[in-house]
């Protein structure tokens, strides 16, 4: 198996090497492939449940505002998985602190769309002027005139940029990859919710049969007990069998008080994880006819190419190296020139007056039109340092996306083995159980007519005991790994086919 982990990653690196920026492309147009489908299809489901693509998400997440609100349990209803996922889509702080990123990347790509418009402005100016100029005493008494001029002018100013080299364009392009990243991000934000949902939902479905487990086994010490006793009245056993078999049904009780606080507990846990008021009161629907899963219905070498396809991080990742090279080439741009056009139109509406002589009024259309050219020559190494962090960020992307890859290859492949590994605990579980209960009825029958000792019993009872546990966590955990299989290769909430199915067919 390490023989073919090696060789999956090492023809990936390969791969990633020949393919180069034409890989990150592709990842970036996989994202318009990508299709999320909420388990429970309810008019109040987020965006991240009933968004198909990640451009879909952003759209939804920049026209709807969450619900300010803690989630309202009823104590009397039980709660399917669907319908927790659901609860936690709309409820959980981590869907609304996504949710809001999301909207704020589709603003900023509306911010970078707005630089192709011109930028109109309206004045209005209200002044008025008192001024003194020297004139010869011949021709004014006082060897000065005295001019007021109020004056009032509106006036609307234009500024529109016409070329700029491609800067503008850079700009909206990085933004519109970032949108899409935000999209992604939103999707798997959900995806993660989802999965710690169903982790808290599983362990507090492991929680109470381990309840069960344990009262199961307290019945079966006291039994074991009440035997021990009517032994030692019918004189066929002795007092030191008997305290036996009462510590072991102390022991009972102890592991069975155990059990009921982690169930209680557990109840906590999921009650959070869903965005309600931690606490007790919850009670699910366990669900206890789901078939288990079975089999695998995809190689490891499928589950892998569909992580690296499908996975929002990845897609995201994708999304973030464009962003970086489209700021880098923003910042190319400032190297070249600026052509903008500058106008302004005006109403200007004076009244002049003086001590000495008579100005006329006038109210009459002002208006300036340039066209102007703009370049910066030397700015002490500022568009260097910027162009710098750019291709800068660009390689840390690029680093990140591999570091990525190889995590989520080490994931699919966890998750395949510790799937594969649950199918052969479950089937020892339930072998280990039938041969446990045989042997302590086998014991117990013989215990009853002399022919074993109560130490052969109470052997007997706690390899039982632990062959109930064993088959408890083996269930909870086979169901686990199959929805983690289905997280680590993106598939979660998907309509995709399951990488598991049923002895039936179906999706577990």
């Amino acid at each position: 198996m390490s023989a073919m982990f090696r060789s999956s990653i090492v023809h990936r690196r390969k791969a990633r090497t020949r393919d180069g920026l034409r890989q990150v492309t592709s990842l970036a147009a996989s994202l318009a492939a990508l299709s999320l489908l909420c388990w429970a299809a309810t008019a109040g489901a987020q965006c991240g449940g009933i968004s198909s693509t990640p451009n879909a998400a952003e759209d939804c997440a920049l026209h709807a505002v969450p619900a300010d609100r803690a989630a309202q349990i009823d104590p009397a209803h039980p709660y399917p998985l669907a319908e927790l996922i659901d609860i936690a889509e709309n409820n959980n702080p981590r869907t609304h602190i996504v949710w809001e990123r999301a909207k704020q990347a589709a603003e900023r790509l509306g911010i970078a769309k707005s630089a192709y418009y011109p930028v109109l402005s309206g004045i209005a100016a209200f002044a008025d002027q008192r001024t003194i100029s020297p004139f010869p005493k011949p021709l004014a008494p006082r060897g000065y005139t005295m001019v007021e001029v109020p004056v009032i002018q509106p006036e609307l100013t234009l500024d529109y940029l016409l070329f700029d080299f491609g800067k503008r364009e850079a700009k909206i392009d990085s933004a519109a990859a970032e949108k899409l990243a935000a999209g992604a991000n939103f999707i798997r934000a959900n995806q993660e919710v989802a999965f710690g949902v169903a982790t808290a939902y599983y362990k507090l479905q492991t929680a109470q049969e381990r309840l069960t487990a344990t009262q199961e086994t307290l019945k079966t010490a006291q039994t074991t007990q009440d035997a021990a006793e009517a032994q030692l009245n019918n004189g066929r056993s002795t007092l030191p069998d008997v305290l036996n078999a009462r510590a072991e049904t102390s022991q009972a009780v102890f592991d069975n008080e155990s059990a009921d606080g982690d169930q209680k507990i557990a109840r906590v846990a999921l009650t959070e994880a869903i965005g309600a008021e931690p606490s007790p009161n919850i009670i699910i629907d366990r669900q206890d006819k789901t078939s288990l899963p079975q089999a695998l219905t995809m190689t490891i070498e499928a589950l892998i190419d569909r992580a690296i396809q499908d996975r929002p991080d990845l897609a995201a990742q994708a999304a973030e190296i464009r962003a970086a090279d489209q700021e880098a080439r923003a910042a190319k741009a400032e190297y070249l020139p600026r052509i903008a056009l500058s106008a302004t139109g005006a109403q200007t509406s004076i009244w002049p007056t003086t001590d000495y002589g008579q100005l006329g009024n006038a109210s009459e259309p002002t208006w300036t039109v340039g066209l102007g050219i703009e370049w910066r020559l030397f700015d002490g190494g500022a568009r260097k340092n910027e162009l710098a962090i750019a291709q800068s960020k660009g390689r840390v992307a690029r680093d990140e996306m591999r570091e990525k890859q190889d995590q989520a290859t080490r994931e699919v492949w966890t998750a395949y083995i510790g799937f594969r590994t649950a199918m052969r605990k479950q089937q020892a579980a339930e072998a280990l159980l039938d041969s446990a209960n045989a042997s302590y009825s086998a014991s117990f029958d013989a215990y009853k007519y002399g022919v074993k000792n109560l130490i052969d019993v109470v052997t007997a009872e706690k390899q039982l005991a632990q062959a109930r546990l064993s088959g408890v966590s083996a269930r909870s955990e086979l169901f686990l790994q199959a929805v983690n299989l289905e997280f680590v290769t993106g598939n979660l909430l998907r309509k995709q086919p399951s990488a598991t199915q049923t002895q039936d067919g179906q999706k577990p």
